[in-house]
This record gives C-alpha cells, structure tokens and sequence, in this order.
C-alpha cells in the first residue's frame, strides 16, 4: 500500500514563496519512477483540481499557475516538490499529494497553503 506525506505548507503573503514536499513509502524506487505523480489542491467550496503532473521528465500544469509554479521529482529519494512562486490569494487552498498507477490512485492528507493578501 503507498503512502504518501505531505509538508511544506503554511501562512505566506502575497507575492512570497513555498515548497511542498511529497514523501512516499511501500513502493519501490523502480515503480516509483515510472508512474505519474501530481499535485491537485482543493479550496473552500470548490471541486478538487489539478495543479501540476509530472510523468517521466514531461510536465504539464494548470493555466493558472504556469509560469509561477514548478513540479519535480527524486526518484531515488522517492520524493515530489512543488516550487510556489509568486503566489495569490486565491492559490489558498488545501495541496493534494497524488500517485497514480495504471488501476489506482493514492493520496496524501493535504497541507494547507494560505496566501494572504
């Protein structure tokens, strides 16, 4: 069973700057590599979206954060980041840790990012 553990997350103002790390256990480093990971963040009221998605060395992001946000991986660390830049009021939300495999999907407990204004 993965399990996945987020940090990073907390009170930062408006144009400031945060990293969210992803930790995963109970897979291998060789399945960690080669499935897809991403970060998906959910606000007060609104559905669950997807914020980045990393699968090999191809990323790709949510219009709303191209440009500011970066995804990466440690494959050997079996690790997930998000580099936040820039970040907006309405980036406050709670940040979601996904690893999906080709029948399942696994999730983290969220980190909570709150950007004031």
């Amino acid at each position: 069973q993965v399990q996945l553990v987020e940090s990073g997350g907390g009170l930062v103002q408006a144009g400031g700057s945060l990293r969210l790390s992803c930790a995963a256990s109970g897979t291998s480093r060789s399945i960690f590599s080669i499935n897809d990971m991403g970060w998906y963040r959910q606000a007060p009221g609104k559905q669950r979206e997807l914020v980045a998605r990393i699968t090999g060395g191809r990323t790709n992001y949510a219009d709303s954060v191209k440009g500011r946000f970066t995804i990466s991986r440690d494959n050997a660390k079996k690790m997930a980041y998000l580099q936040m830049n820039s970040l907006k009021p309405e980036d406050t939300a709670v940040y979601y840790c996904n690893f999906h495999m080709l029948h399942d999907d696994y999730w983290g407990q969220g980190t909570q990012v709150t950007v004031s204004s």
